[in-house]
């Protein structure tokens, strides 16, 4: 056989592997078939490895396409028990095709098996409809928006994984042929900034393609992100025919009040292009009733159209024969009370053809607005009382019976306790799925050394994210605003100079710098003029500014670089940067105004900010801000990061991190100056970095364990979606998941305290109960021994000299403790149990717990009142008083008692090198227990009246107690604190009735 171009030897694959389908078969075979024009062509392996070798990148593209494909296909009918995305999946489609081992490396080598994780998928039963076959059969908008993506440089890889995930949800929702309505309630996880608008263009474009006729994006709360949520589906999904509507591009007077067209938008000519009016292409058409820049006016006649357009007008719309020959509405509705209010109003005008018609609500940032804050205990008997948001959401979904919920947020916790047996909210009762990891996405994971075996010592700029990314701002190094400006300028250096060096510069269109340190509007004027005092006493064209960035490049961004991004082109020396630091430095500073305060909450006042990424050439800015900035407002290259303030909340805290998202090209270049603690100091709300790695181990945490029961066993779910609220974990005592308002639903599962004290607080006031818990603690009253044992606390800054008391204590074995606890009652039901089920585990199923040290103070010889218990020793008793107008006490155990029985556990989780004298008495599987009989009183006189014959009355006794567990006492998960939501269905009763870990 002769010679063969490459033009035709793609040609011959292309054939070849069209033919083949979504089944990898004897290449050869079809070769020879797709080659019947080419009768003297050389298809041997030998030549296709050569052109793969060489450079042909058409040929590469190719079969990167359909290798990726095979790699992801879930199940296939020619490999249904190998795993996706493996070696012996790839190994599989090579021994299908017939390859020898040469091909099959330089294969591997063009196309890498793309080794990541698909969704975790958490559901009720369903009924599949959307089949491969089904959908390949109708996939207009779907191959559309996957040749937009190609084209934008995403990766084979990339693009199979969104349509993996894209795949997952919209198999979930209701079949739209069916004739029974149904509605479908789902909530999609994803990372912040992390790109889940694609992932919903997905799901719309395949949701439409399957027969929805409706979809309604509920996109956010200001018209600028609303806008950007517009913008984005028209580009990407709706295309510039849908469009036009049959207008003619060349004729200025019919593009009259048509957006984006002519010089309103430069990105025009990126629109996606279908080739045509898509109903005249065997498709159908997308009729947009909003726009970049009309949010919703008026619905019904857009929607009464619909019933024009039947084929058949005496069957129903979502008829097969109506549905696929109709045109989709689309609407991007800003979450905001009276345009809701009005495309609710609309809506009601309109009735038969309501329930005919498959309709599709996403709701991007579901944890925004769209979830009800108001508290349950404050409702009349029998009633729901809504937020308006969430009460307008609620209409929606009952004028729309055929509707299907989809939620997207990254921060999921407020949904999850959404009340599941409310069925008219918007709980995502059928499907939870957690989105994997994007390729290219730089996270919380990115910012923090997250068990990293490496000591500390040894981490560097290479081996540490921590090293390289993120510079502290505390006591001892100052504020650091200086250098965080000057990180910002020498970025934008380095990113014009890979620009100018064969990079490509897409991605440094935008250069920006957030400074965030307060919530408060005159905060940020003072901090705006600060930073606009400093960019112009700088220096930035002067020796001593050059000298001061040069330090700064040698100590940092050399270093980082040449570790993080070798790759990449980097200048020689300073000098070789300099001319594109002056460059930086024009482009920031353009217009005399480097710094934009970005602080309000109104429409008008971001349109008059012009900060629209979108349209804007440019933006080189620094912008300081507020919350504002915490959700959907993405700041499009940013770079520097200068933080400083926290909140006590893990998903405001979260969405808060704008320095998560894309980065490429840049990022080594990421900086993030947070504020920090000094290593010892005590004030750990200081902490913004701790913060931000509690809560990465909270999501991480929730992520594996949805995974963990994503697992089907016996072909059926282990959990349901109703049944993932007991997952949601805390790693840092004071970051909730969620605002309080989010909270009400929320029942705390599970309180795990390593080396930290318990002290329950709700004991019973009856004393028929008290007696009866008083004699369930008669085996550790018995364990006591009869010589008191000296407790040493040293000086402090209150006193000079050490501090001493004496105690009666004794050993019990962990089993032992737990059967008393779990015998013990409560004034509040269930008070002690989140405890209880962290106590429980320490036999060796979280953390092994051998056995605890009992100590029972006693009071100094002026204070002391001594009396049995149920025939013990003699125990001083104490007083106590229940706080006021509760139920509870206040502090059980003294400062001295805890501070001496904290110091045996932080003791004995030290090294012997590093505490020589630790107390032999207690090891690092011992817990320590201070235990009180209280009397109920404020004097001396109430004690006595408790004791008679020096033997206290067991019903006025309170047996009180502070638990200190040992440090070793948690899994390597760390997890702190778990919550489930109450299901109103089931009052009083646990969402999941046996344990979930």
């Amino acid at each position: 056989m002769g010679d063969i171009d490459a033009t035709a030897l793609l040609e011959i694959h292309t054939s070849a592997l069209a033919g083949m389908g979504t089944n990898p078969r004897s290449f050869a075979n079809w070769a020879n078939v797709a080659a019947e024009d080419y009768p003297d062509a050389d298809l041997s392996e030998e030549v296709f490895r050569t052109q793969l070798v060489s450079g042909g990148e058409a040929l590469k593209a190719l079969w990167s396409r359909h290798l990726t494909a095979w790699d992801f296909a879930e199940a296939p009918q020619w490999a249904p028990a190998i795993p996706a995305r493996t070696d012996e999946r790839r190994t599989a489609a090579y021994d299908r095709l017939r390859f020898g081992s040469d091909l099959r490396k330089a294969l591997d080598a063009v196309v890498p098996v793309a080794k990541i994780p698909g969704p975790t998928v958490i559901t009720r039963d369903f009924t599949p409809w959307y089949t491969p076959e089904r959908a390949a059969a109708r996939s207009f908008y779907w191959r559309s928006y996957e040749q937009k993506l190609r084209s934008k440089g995403w990766s084979e890889a990339a693009v199979a994984s969104l349509d993996e995930a894209s795949r997952a949800v919209v198999e979930r929702l209701t079949d739209p042929e069916q004739p029974a309505a149904r509605q479908a309630k789902g909530l999609v996880v994803g990372y912040v900034q992390s790109g889940k608008t694609a992932n919903f263009t997905g799901v719309t474009a395949k949701a439409i393609d399957a027969g929805y006729r409706l979809v309604i994006v509920l996109g956010g709360t200001l018209n600028l992100l609303r806008a950007q949520t517009q913008r984005r589906l028209d580009m990407e999904l709706i295309g510039q025919e849908n469009i036009l509507r049959g207008a003619d591009i060349t004729d200025l007077d019919s593009l009259v009040g048509i957006d984006y067209v002519g010089d309103d938008d430069s990105d025009w000519p990126e629109f996606v292009q279908h080739g045509g009016r898509p109903s005249v292409l065997g498709a159908f058409d997308i009729e947009r009733l909003t726009t970049r820049d009309n949010d919703y006016k008026s619905l019904a006649q857009g929607i009464r159209a619909l019933e024009f357009e039947k084929r058949e007008p005496t069957r129903p719309l979502h008829d097969p024969a109506n549905l696929h020959h109709t045109a989709a509405r689309v609407l991007v509705v800003k979450k905001n009370k009276s345009v809701l209010t009005k495309l609710v109003k609309d809506l009601k005008q309109i009735h038969g053809l309501l329930g005919e018609l498959p309709t599709l609500i996403i709701d991007d940032e579901s944890d925004q607005a769209s979830v009800n804050t108001l508290d349950p205990k404050k409702w009349e008997q029998g009633s729901t009382e809504r937020t308006s948001i969430n009460g307008l959401i609620s209409q929606l979904l009952k004028l729309l019976p055929r509707s299907q919920y989809v939620g997207y947020t990254a921060t999921p916790f407020a949904n999850v306790f959404v009340d599941p047996g409310d069925d008219e909210d918007i709980f995502p009762s059928d499907f939870v799925i957690s989105l994997p990891r994007p390729i290219g996405y730089m996270g919380a994971q990115d910012f923090h050394d997250l068990d990293s075996a490496i000591p500390r010592e040894e981490r560097t700029y290479a081996n540490s994210q921590e090293k390289a990314h993120i510079r502290d701002i505390c006591e001892s190094t100052g504020d650091r605003l200086q250098e965080a400006l000057d990180a910002f300028v020498l970025s934008g250096a380095l990113k014009l100079y890979r620009a100018d060096h064969g990079v490509h510069d897409g991605p440094f269109r935008h250069h920006t710098m957030l400074a965030h340190q307060s919530v408060r509007k005159d905060d940020h004027a003072d901090l705006a003029l600060l930073i606009n005092s400093m960019w112009h006493q700088a220096g930035y064209s002067s020796a001593a500014g050059h000298e001061r960035l040069a330090a700064l490049w040698a100590s940092d961004f050399s270093l980082v670089s040449d570790a993080r991004a070798a790759d990449l082109p980097a200048p020689a020396s300073y000098e070789a940067l300099r001319p594109y630091v002056n460059a930086a430095r024009q482009r920031i500073g353009s217009g005399g105004q480097p710094v934009i305060v970005v602080n309000g909450d109104s429409d008008r006042y971001f349109d008059q900010l012009n900060l629209d990424f979108d349209r804007t050439p440019h933006v080189w800015k620094i912008l300081v801000g507020g919350t504002k900035l915490s959700r959907g407002f993405t700041v499009e290259g940013l770079t520097v990061t200068y933080y400083r303030r926290t909140t006590q909340q893990a998903d405001t805290l979260m969405q808060m991190g704008r320095w998560f998202g894309f980065r490429p090209g840049y990022r080594d270049l990421v900086r993030l100056y947070i504020g920090r603690e000094e290593p010892f100091g005590r004030n750990r709300y200081a902490d913004l970095y701790e913060a931000y790695e509690a809560i990465c181990r909270d999501e991480e945490t929730f992520r594996e364990q949805l995974a963990q029961y994503a697992v089907a066993v016996d072909g059926m779910p282990q959990v349901t979606p109703a049944q993932v609220p007991p997952l949601v974990a805390q790693h840092l005592p004071w970051i909730r998941p969620s605002a309080r308002n989010k909270m009400f639903n929320a029942e705390l599962v599970e309180v795990r305290s390593p080396g930290r004290p318990i002290e329950p607080a709700s004991y019973p006031v009856s004393h028929t109960v008290l007696k009866r818990n008083t004699e369930r603690w008669r085996p550790l009253l018995n364990a006591l021994g009869t010589e008191p044992t000296a407790f040493t606390n040293p000086p402090d800054s209150s006193s000079t000299l050490p501090r001493t008391f004496e105690a009666l204590t004794g050993t019990i074995s962990h089993s032992e403790l737990v059967s008393v606890l779990s015998q013990l009652e409560w004034e509040r039901p269930g008070h002690f149990d989140p405890h209880l089920t962290y106590l429980s585990q320490l036999d060796g199923t979280l953390a092994k717990v051998d056995d605890w040290l009992l100590v029972s103070p006693r009071l100094a010889a002026n204070k002391r009142v001594e009396a049995r218990v149920l025939g013990s020793l003699p125990l001083s008793l104490v007083r106590r008083t229940r706080q006021s107008g509760k139920t509870s006490f206040g502090r059980i155990a003294s400062v001295e008692h805890r501070a001496a029985a904290q110091r045996l556990i932080d003791e004995a989780s030290s090294s012997a090198e590093a505490r020589p004298h630790r107390n032999p008495s207690i090891g690092p599987t011992t817990g320590v227990m201070l235990l009180y009989p209280v009397v109920e009183g404020d004097s001396h006189a109430d004690v006595h009246a408790v004791v008679r014959n020096g033997t206290a009355d067991p019903s006025k006794i309170v047996m009180a107690f502070t638990l200190i567990p040992p440090a070793s006492a948690v899994d390597s998960d760390r997890r702190l604190v778990r919550f489930r939501a109450r299901d109103s269905r089931h009052s009083g009763a646990a969402t999941i009735p046996v344990s979930s870990s």
